[in-house]
């Protein structure tokens, strides 16, 4: 007979009930900080925190506690911090993301619409600051990132694996526009929801169906990154240097943290500074999964995977961005769909006995 105390740890992710009640309001706390100080930034400090903590890993420093359960089979400072409640992206930067949509529609939470500009509520750069009812909102959120995440991977990912920080990202930004009624999808500006030739021809409307306050008929996630061709070799370059971190330092997520952290310059207003992270990590988790033993014309073949994966990437997740974030009012994260596809593509290929080790697996 199987213990239900065991199986209900087991559920919690390895964590009994007081441990798991603790997680839960680091993940609070988690989810307001990201709200105060916007999801952008939040995720920038996701980067930092996962290269610190990659760079104590390959020094054989963790600082975990023996035996301790962390997502993604990160460890130590990577896996508490970096993936964890302080700046975990299915925390902080998902419970940012539902504040800043929250915030758009309360009088003085957020600046108002601007005349030609993207609707406010995809503003995840704007640091939301004080305010107890939009903190509230992050905290909450947060909570819902760290159930959806403990749960996805200790009952789902277990048969299938793939990446549950990256979907439960994807899937709270579709859940806040539910709770704060905004539309699922939104209606396409042009032909269809691939269709970005309104952008491209400065075509606005009415940003609140009347007034003086127009905003483009179509808002790409990024003006400077969604041309197909272009996207595709940004997805290579990315994906090639990802499979060489994971190659010739075996680590799965410095690539990862690097262009996480990359995204600071964005934050501050640098121009065409490219988004990667859902092109390094495929990358990475590609090159492992598929190779044995990366040494002499396999190195290569794992390298050359990586950079195929890091392409996979990059046209999933702008599909990603037509489809659920150009013609939207809020922000549903292109690279957190690019990720969880990719890896789900990983996973089910590891079941079939196609890969030579499971998702996210190093050398």
């Amino acid at each position: 007979m199987v213990d239900p105390v065991l199986l209900q740890i087991d559920a919690l992710g390895g964590r009994t009930a007081v441990e798991f009640v603790y997680w839960l309001v680091a993940a609070f706390a988690g989810g307001c900080f990201g709200a105060a100080i916007g999801a952008l930034p939040a995720f920038c400090f996701t980067g930092f925190a996962v290269i610190a903590g990659e760079a104590a890993n390959l020094l054989g420093v963790t600082g975990a506690p023996s035996g301790s359960e962390l997502e993604l089979g990160a460890s130590g400072l990577t896996g508490l911090v970096g993936f964890g409640p302080v700046f975990g992206p299915h925390i902080a930067f998902a419970g940012g993301a539902a504040a800043a949509a929250y915030a758009a529609k309360k009088e003085g939470a957020m600046p108002p619409q601007e005349d030609g500009g993207y609707h406010p509520g995809k503003d995840i750069a704007y640091a939301l600051g004080t305010r107890p009812d939009v903190l509230a909102v992050g905290g909450v959120f947060g909570i819902f990132g760290a159930i959806s995440n403990t749960l996805l991977g200790s009952l789902v990912a277990t048969a299938v694996a793939f990446d549950t920080i990256a979907f439960t990202v994807f899937f709270s930004a579709l859940l806040h526009r539910i709770v704060f009624g905004y539309s699922l999808f939104g209606s396409p500006g042009g032909s269809g929801y691939f269709d970005m030739t309104p952008f491209e021809n400065g075509e606005e409307v009415a940003a609140d169906g009347g007034s003086e306050v127009m905003r483009p008929a179509v808002e790409p996630w990024l003006p400077h990154q969604y041309k197909w061709g272009n996207v595709a070799m940004i997805g290579l370059v990315a994906g090639l240097l990802g499979g060489y971190l994971v190659i010739t330092l075996n680590s799965m997520f410095l690539g990862f943290g690097i262009s996480a952290a990359s995204l600071t310059f964005l934050n501050l207003g640098v121009e065409k500074i490219p988004v990667t992270h859902h092109m390094t990590l495929p990358g990475s988790a590609g090159a492992a999964a598929f190779v044995a033993d990366p040494t002499g014309s396999s190195q290569l073949v794992a390298l050359f995977l990586g950079g195929a994966f890091g392409v996979l990437g990059a046209l999933v997740g702008e599909a990603g961005q037509r489809v659920f974030y150009a013609h939207g009012d809020t922000h549903v994260d292109p690279p957190a769909f690019g990720i969880f596809v990719c890896t789900l593509l990983i996973g089910i290929l590891s079941v079939a006995g196609v890969t030579a080790r499971g998702l996210f697996a190093v050398f």
